[in-house]
């Protein structure tokens, strides 16, 4: 049976607006879309790493409760789960502090063999951090040598800005592993110094078949070599964006799993497939902006997964 993968940083967010607290949840960007997404039943697992403190423990416990396999996770004793605090601001999008103690060894892991057209989702700092890189990038390679299609969200903060010199190397090659990207337009700006989606797929195309790319409230861009896309976004209020970016690929990957679209389909479809793609992506990410959750809730997967408006 197909199955899908995911590989991220783990925290616990802690969410807060006008200077106090409103909630705590478990998070990760890759974190945030396997819990949509085993939500929706699918067979998804989770490829990290936090301690075996009270925070890791009610982390770990609420991943199994939603369906997340856990069995590729490394717990630890020497150090303590990570916490993010999200200050959001008055357009309820978030800038963060991180506090962060990881033992000396890492992702201390047997990691799982993906097989042909499994789907691995990975990206973020997690992904091209030097702590960690040289066993990213075998376990990337490996899933890309087999034929799964791997898909790269680079979510490149400002934040990183100062150290791009020495990461972009690192975020090319990610490019070259990887089946599809998924990128913001605020990713390809600090990264590329790009502002389109045109341009953004000019350096794309270099590297990898396929480019997804977001662009706020502006719509959602899609290019390959056979085709070229704009698609609408919804107009709402959101109450935090936090999870809007996890939970487009969440949607994404569901629209993937559930239409059984290979790699080598993904590169050939056309208007029809796309939208009902994207379209599911962008039902994801405008259901999480309106609450606080990280991720879709209970009551949206069950009424989308006997929904019908999402096959092929």
């Amino acid at each position: 049976m197909r199955k899908i993968y995911g590989i991220g940083e783990t925290v616990l967010d802690i969410i807060f607006k006008d200077g106090q607290p409103q909630a705590a949840k478990a998070g990760g960007s890759v974190l945030n879309s396997a819990v949509s997404m085993g939500r929706m039943d699918l067979p998804v697992s989770f490829i990290s790493e936090y301690g075996t403190d009270d925070v890791g423990e009610l982390i770990n416990s609420f991943l199994n409760e939603n369906g997340v396999n856990t069995s590729s996770v490394h717990r630890f004793d020497d150090g303590a789960t990570s916490l993010a605090l999200a200050f959001l601001d008055d357009k309820n999008d978030a800038h963060y502090t991180f506090y962060k103690d990881f033992p000396g060894k890492r992702l201390n892991i047997h990691f799982p063999v993906l097989q042909e057209d499994d789907i691995l989702q990975y990206g973020s700092f997690y992904a091209i951090w030097p702590e960690i890189r040289t066993k990213i990038k075998k376990f990337i390679q490996s899933a890309h040598d087999n034929g799964a299609l791997v898909i790269y969200d680079p979510n490149f903060r400002k934040s990183h800005l100062s150290e791009l010199g020495s990461l972009k190397p690192l975020i090319i090659e990610n490019m070259r592993m990887s089946g599809l990207i998924r990128g913001s337009d605020e990713d390809f700006r600090n990264i590329f110094r790009v502002n389109s989606a045109d341009e953004a797929w000019e350096v794309v195309k270099n590297y990898c078949m396929c480019l997804v790319y977001t662009s706020n409230t502006d719509g959602v861009y899609v290019r390959t070599n056979s085709f070229s896309g704009k698609f609408p976004v919804r107009t709402i209020t959101p109450v935090s964006t936090i999870g809007a970016g996890d939970n487009f690929n969440a949607g994404m990957i569901t629209s993937i799993y559930r239409n059984k679209i290979t790699k080598n389909q993904l590169y050939k479809m056309g208007l029809k497939e796309w939208t009902i793609v994207i379209e599911t992506a962008v039902d994801f990410a405008t259901h999480v902006c309106l609450s606080y959750e990280n991720y879709i809730d209970l009551a949206f997967a069950r009424r989308y997964f006997s929904a019908s408006n999402d096959q092929i």
